[in-house]
């Protein structure tokens, strides 16, 4: 049990963090922070550098048995944080403002629950992966030949989810987070002079044409495995002139599906649509694909474990707010394990995540440590 000197620190820890926010990939100096308060706890291994920035602290039994990841994200976000706390961020343009850094610190949590009462067998991983908010950090880590030596049976994870009460849980079987993927449409053809267009070739028309074609793609609905949404995010023809008639134009579509599957042949039909597009307009095409993350699926069995290890400790849970639109690469650990993933309410009056003036409430890191500790003991003993 985490003690108030431990909620203390915890705490302290935290708002640190979060002090000194970096964005997917830069994430350094958090993960040399997070080393640093892992070797205090006295892991049996602290493998560093997977995936990038990602940090992962093994805590071995000493007995054959399963291997159970819990998983926390080390990125912040490339938004202005707007609050006047004491801990508000101090990197311009920058800021944890989805929670992460309650989320490694819940981990920390575990690891100081971990240390003075380890496992009866197999073993705990605390992963803190790098690069979740483009949806490149879990495929690196995984990716990394560094984590087949702790390549986990189960996989769990925690997402704060404003719009909840605070302490309950949503979780539920099968989609939690839909698959998610950018597609940059490059069209070029060739400037004029704003007096005669018809010297040109501009973008303008295949513009104008594609972005009700994409959208209707997909018009969103019912989040079940068929659903399918295009969201246009950013459109650009030519510079900002009056004299120059446009040559080239870039578009911006995320696409989302409830099912990987689902995903190729979504992006198949809005390339094609483009390339039919931009050929009758006599324009080249190009694109280019980015924050791509896989669906996010909650095993049965794991979802199984998390409930009844709610159920022991009281936790409020139910199925209310999930599936959910939004993305999440924790999907990446599900595809070689049991995956479970659990959206835990900072309350109905919390910022929304990505909001300016969002901060994590410090009251879930027991919550979420406590949670995480009786799944791993339900999974290995030592209770």
């Amino acid at each position: 049990m985490l003690t108030n000197s431990d909620l203390v620190e915890l705490t302290e820890f935290r708002r640190e963090l979060h002090r000194w926010p970096e964005i997917s990939g830069e994430e350094a100096q958090t993960a040399k922070r997070i080393v640093s308060a892992l070797q205090a706890l006295g892991p049996d291994r602290i493998l560093t550098g997977l995936g990038g920035h990602g940090v992962a602290a093994v805590f071995e039994s000493g007995q054959p048995g399963e291997t159970v990841l819990f998983r926390a994200e080390l990125d912040a976000l490339p938004i202005e944080e707007l609050t006047d706390l004491p801990w508000t961020s101090r990197v311009p343009g920058k800021g944890h403002l989805c929670g992460h850094d309650g989320h490694m610190t819940m981990l920390l949590a575990l690891g100081r629950l971990l240390s003075r009462r380890p496992a009866a067998r197999g073993r705990v991983v605390l992963m803190f992966q790098p690069a979740e908010e483009d949806g490149s950090g879990a495929r690196a880590v995984v990716a990394d030949p560094g984590f087949a030596e702790i390549a986990p049976d189960w996989a769990f994870a925690i997402h704060n989810e404003p719009g909840r009460p605070f302490g309950h849980v949503s979780t539920r079987v099968g989609l939690i987070n839909c698959a998610s993927r950018g597609l940059e449409i490059r069209l070029t053809g060739k400037t004029a002079h704003a007096a005669d267009p018809e010297d040109g070739i501009s973008p303008a028309r295949a513009v104008a044409a594609l972005i009700p074609v994409l959208e209707a793609l997909g018009q969103g609905g019912a989040l079940e495995a068929d659903f399918r949404l295009v969201t246009l995010t950013h459109a650009r023809i030519g510079e900002a002139t009056f004299g120059i008639a446009p040559g080239e134009a870039v578009l911006h579509a995320t696409l989302r599906t409830g099912e990987d599957a689902g995903m190729a042949a979504l992006e198949e039909e809005a390339r094609a649509l483009a390339s039919r597009i931009a050929a009758e307009e006599g324009l080249e095409i190009g694109f280019t694909l980015q924050d791509v993350f896989a669906a996010s699926i909650n095993n049965a069995e794991a979802t199984a474990v998390a409930r009844v290890a709610m159920e022991a400790l009281g936790i409020s849970h139910g199925e209310d707010g999930v599936p959910m639109r939004a993305s999440e690469d924790f999907g990446v650990f599900g595809q070689a394990a049991k995956a479970a993933m659990l959206c835990l309410g900072p309350g109905e009056r919390s910022a929304a995540l990505h909001n300016p003036d969002y901060d994590f409430d410090d009251g879930l890191i027991p919550i979420g440590a406590g949670l995480f500790e009786r799944i791993a003991r339900d999974l290995l003993g030592g209770g």
